[in-house]
């Protein structure tokens, strides 16, 4: 059994471009938590800005998501791309959503304890066990890969000029999104979280203040919420989403 909660936010922004994904629920304002059974998904989803329809694009994404029925590592490959070449022909055929893209981020939990995480664009999971929490995902993003050459510093993504550039999303008309799947070793362990998060909470929360409202003796949607008015604490200035996957 699992709990698993979300809440997505629009912030200090006049509309909100994330979408969350709880179980079979596709949400793209407020909160949700239920108690879930194996197999299901959990997933953050955040419309790309400066391209059209982003809202459209997130909560689309998450709603063909949600109707994927073979949670298996090797089927979930095909399964997403078919997602993303479905956005990309919505987009080709509707002039006011040309071009529009969205991240994905989340996890697929299967009957057998087993988690597949998928990543794509700079939406980010993490684990918290045992009072640490660690980022499993990899950003595909510019400032990524200047600092994994060494060229910027981690505290220089957070202001560096090319911050908000990210690789091909889903449902990007001109290039496939390179998907990156890892089957998450030892699946989940009692107590685990798994946290799902949009940039909006990562760029404005460093891990030690995530790390540290995560250790409080709090509700996990309490602690969710901190999280969220942490970043606009920070004078966040995009869209937060977050999503709480726990096993009980």
């Amino acid at each position: 059994m699992y709990y698993c909660c979300g809440i997505t936010e629009k912030g200090n922004t006049p509309h909100n471009e994330d979408a969350v994904l709880v179980g079979g629920t596709v949400l793209t304002s407020g909160t949700a938590e239920t108690e879930l059974d194996a197999p299901f998904f959990a997933a953050v989803s955040d419309g790309v800005s400066g391209e059209n329809a982003g809202e459209l694009a997130s909560s689309m994404c998450l709603e063909r998501v949600a109707k994927i029925e073979d949670l298996s590592p090797e089927s979930l490959r095909e399964s997403l791309f078919a997602v993303h070449e479905e956005l990309a022909e919505h987009s080709r055929n509707d002039p006011e959503s040309r071009n529009m893209q969205t991240t994905l981020c989340g996890v697929a939990v299967n009957t057998d304890g087993s988690v597949a995480a998928f990543n794509v664009g700079d939406s980010r999971l993490y684990r918290f066990r045992e009072g640490d929490l660690r980022q499993l995902s990899r950003d595909q993003s510019l400032v990524q890969l200047l600092i994994e050459e060494g060229s910027i510093t981690q505290e220089d993504r957070k202001t560096h000029v090319h911050r908000n550039i990210i690789f091909p999303a889903f449902g990007n008309i001109k290039d496939l999104p390179k998907i990156d799947i890892q089957t998450i070793e030892g699946g989940m362990e009692y107590g685990d979280v798994l946290l799902i998060c949009s940039d909006g909470l990562s760029d404005f929360m460093s891990s030690l203040e995530m790390q540290y409202i995560m250790e409080l003796p709090k509700s996990l949607p309490k602690r969710l919420e901190m999280l969220v008015k942490g970043a606009l604490a920070h004078q966040g200035n995009d869209n937060i989403s977050v999503v709480a996957v726990m096993k009980i």
